[in-house]
């Protein structure tokens, strides 16, 4: 049984450490922090994207971190219509990394477009925490 952590952050600069300090406290509750740096590099790009690009003014953006055997999944959904850029950034340019250091961390990578909106997501492959989950989904389940 997949563990799933869920929280809604506002439009606000201050939101994308707390959407770091989410994703570390779930993911030290679950004991699984060997990929803690990439997810957090990934939470921190997300969800900047998402603040600048994705959340219109008086919306909030969801982060999701999903535990299932040995895959952690980080999605952040967004309720704005601009798409995620698809080509990287020229090297001169000032900004526009963030997706692709994203992509390039995690083990696999996505856009899943809504009606509404969009969610990017990335999936982290990690042993360590394969067992831990199929205990807590145990506990649960008793």
């Amino acid at each position: 049984m997949p563990l799933t952590r869920q929280r809604r952050f506002p439009r606000s600069r201050a939101s994308v450490r707390a959407a770091r300090t989410f994703v570390h406290e779930a993911l030290a509750d679950w004991g699984c922090v060997d990929r803690l740096d990439d997810i957090t590099l990934c939470v921190s790009e997300l969800a900047t994207n998402a603040l600048l690009h994705g959340v219109p003014p008086g919306r909030q953006y969801c982060v999701t971190l999903t535990l299932d055997g040995p895959l952690i999944r980080l999605a952040v959904r967004d309720t704005g219509d601009h798409p995620a850029p698809a080509s990287p950034p020229t090297p001169d340019a000032c900004s526009g990394r963030g997706l692709h250091l994203a992509r390039n961390v995690a083990d696999d990578f996505g856009i899943t477009p809504h009606v509404v909106g969009k969610t990017v997501w990335t999936l982290f492959k990690t042993d360590a925490c394969a067992a831990r989950a199929d205990r807590a989904g145990s506990a649960l389940r008793n």
